[in-house]
């Protein structure tokens, strides 16, 4: 964990003075003196479907969530379509009815959220008929303006198995891999080999990135959740395991393109890592330097490969700082998306908790207040103004 006088230190030494492994010394300096410190202005916080002020049942651009989001300076926006067309796909009014919201209050809907009904689908018809409908939506989707639809792969739902408590009385979510998980029961795709997913995932990608490619919409993958898990676990060989990095590269790998490329959730990741704090760092500079992060979930977590909790950003592992330096290096120009708080009984919407949790990585990778403060700090990464709100869901990361 960071503590506040380390971090102003780090900061006002000098940008460059931050490595990927941790402050320089005498062997990274040839490296150090080889990055270079890169203002970003289009890197941008997000917030999307974990956070509804109001009521879901109204949708997610109604004036009171909306006018949430932007008294907190979030002013891009990741949704989710709650109706269907005749053809099973997203509808058009609804579409066009968020897109109109969003532009009265000045909002960018910056992406969509699809659902994870074609991988657990085996060859056939009713495969092909799903990859139809995703096209379509892809089509939808460029029709208003919207260039990112990121995707979640759950043969098996997400796993979670222990609530650990926090502090200041919140609980946090975790996870540790069962002495008996072979006795577990199989989810309901069945029997699903690594052959099986990854010959879906191709089938998908070699189909569904040209159409992209040609509407200018981004695919962003997020890894299931937890990644690592053994073979087998519940029936499923998830393709993000054994190795969630080379399981990245082989995934981005099949299209080579800058449309296929990810949501790379930084908790979800940090989950398949023996030491997230260095294992995390390689990942997001091998997808940022060939462009295939198309947004970012800020979680962070205690622990790591099959045992972790789910934690406040500023009591994990992982050192923010050093990850939003990678990304204003790189370029990367979307939006940084808070992800899954610890809960408290007397936050039951997380709208304490979003507040909170947004406004660490904006004001650890370069706030309003930092950017004044000296010309160092006018280097970081994040613009003025940046936070958001995205409370917990255990399910829908």
């Amino acid at each position: 964990m960071m503590k506040r006088r380390e971090f102003s230190a780090r900061l006002f030494g000098g940008v460059a003075g931050v490595s990927l492994g941790g402050a320089m010394n005498s062997r990274s300096a040839p490296t150090q003196a080889a990055r270079t410190a890169r203002k970003n202005n289009l890197m941008h916080v997000g917030g999307d479907y974990h956070s509804v002020a109001g009521s879901h049942e109204k949708g997610m651009t109604t004036s009171e969530n909306l006018a949430y989001n932007l008294r907190h300076g979030v002013k891009h926006l990741t949704v989710q379509l709650r109706k269907r067309s005749t053809d099973g796909g997203w509808d058009p009014d609804e579409l066009k009815m968020m897109k109109d919201d969003c532009d009265k209050y000045g909002v960018m809907l910056e992406a969509i959220r699809m659902d994870a009904e074609y991988i657990k689908l085996r060859k056939g018809p009713e495969r092909d008929r799903e990859l139809d409908k995703i096209i379509g939506n892809i089509r939808k989707a460029a029709q208003v303006g919207v260039k990112i639809v990121t995707y979640h792969w759950t043969v098996i739902p997400i796993r979670r198995n222990r609530q650990t408590p926090g502090r200041g009385g919140t609980t946090y979510a975790g996870f540790k891999l069962e002495d008996n998980w072979r006795d577990l029961p199989a989810g309901e795709a069945g029997r699903v080999t690594s052959d099986d997913y990854w010959e879906r995932i191709t089938y998908f990608l070699e189909r569904v990135i040209p159409v992209a490619r040609e509407y200018d919409v981004r695919m962003a993958c997020h890894p299931y959740d937890p990644p690592g898990l053994p073979f087998g676990y519940q029936g499923a060989d998830n393709w993000d395991s054994p190795s969630v990095f080379e399981a990245i590269k082989r995934y981005e790998a099949i299209v080579d393109s800058p449309y296929n490329g990810f949501q790379l959730c930084l908790g979800t990741t940090g989950e398949g890592l023996k030491n997230p704090k260095t294992e995390i760092l390689p990942i997001v500079q091998y997808l940022g330097e060939r462009g295939k992060i198309h947004q970012i979930h800020m979680r962070n977590i205690r622990g790591g490969l099959h045992d972790f909790d789910e934690v406040f950003p500023d009591e994990g592992v992982m050192d923010f700082f050093q990850i939003v330096r990678i990304l204003r290096d790189v370029q990367f120009p979307g939006a940084l998306c808070p992800d899954h708080m610890p809960r408290h009984a007397d936050d039951p919407g997380s709208k304490q908790a979003r507040p909170r949790k947004t406004a660490y990585p904006a004001r650890h990778g370069g706030s309003a207040a930092l950017r004044c403060a000296s010309p160092a700090a006018q280097r970081c990464a994040v613009p003025s103004g940046s936070c958001t709100i995205l409370p917990y869901g255990e399910t829908r990361p």
